[in-house]
């Protein structure tokens, strides 16, 4: 951010994009997942650790099938009660249940799920929850680059501000042609120029 806005004559610290970040990120992540069209309604749900300040963490994640975050939740368990904070949470913000929920073979999940009497929407097994493993990647890429995370808030608040600017960035470039790409990639910057002006 600094050499784009020194690019263009603007000398900013780090501490001042930190800062924007701060005022600005969660309203810019809120706008861009109500402008997203509504998910495929099969969610992959999984749960890795992470480091913060030194103490282990649980980052719960949940996704749909074309890999698009639909939330994170860090928690310090990795039990029933946090499985179930996390389905409420999806449940309230999506306003649907899906027709499908994919885990990995975590009993947390199936208690979750027998509370909320979701039952047979309950897939595991095999390599059918790859989806959500993949999706940890560019969290673990930015744990790295940031040397881990300082409190589970500022964690929580840049992971679920991160996950949407990357769904909007994500047109899976690696699947589709360049002639694809152009205007998918297009979309994602009209989507921001139209976001940040309103801002």
């Amino acid at each position: 951010m600094e050499d784009l806005l020194a690019e263009r004559g603007v000398e900013v610290s780090y501490e001042s994009v930190w800062r924007w970040a701060l005022k600005f990120g969660l309203a810019y992540a809120r706008k861009l997942r109500r402008l997203r069209p509504r998910a495929e309604c099969r969610w992959h749900l999984d749960e890795v650790f992470v480091s913060i300040n030194g103490e282990r963490m649980y980052l719960w994640r949940a996704v749909d099938s074309e890999g698009e975050v639909l939330d994170i939740l860090v928690q310090s368990r990795r039990n029933k009660k946090a499985a179930l904070k996390l389905m409420r949470k999806l449940l309230k913000k999506q306003g649907y249940a899906p027709n499908k929920v994919i885990t990995d073979k975590l009993p947390s999940y199936g208690a979750a799920l027998r509370d909320l009497r979701m039952t047979e929407k309950h897939i595991t097994g095999g390599r059918r929850n790859n989806r959500a493993e993949n999706s940890h990647l560019p969290v673990r890429q930015r744990e790295r680059r940031m040397q881990g995370f300082k409190s589970a808030g500022s964690a929580q608040r840049f992971l679920s501000i991160h996950a949407a600017i990357y769904n909007t960035f994500n047109v899976q470039r690696h699947l589709i042609t360049f002639k694809t790409m152009r205007p998918f990639r297009s979309h994602s910057m009209n989507m921001w120029q139209t976001l940040s002006a309103a801002a």
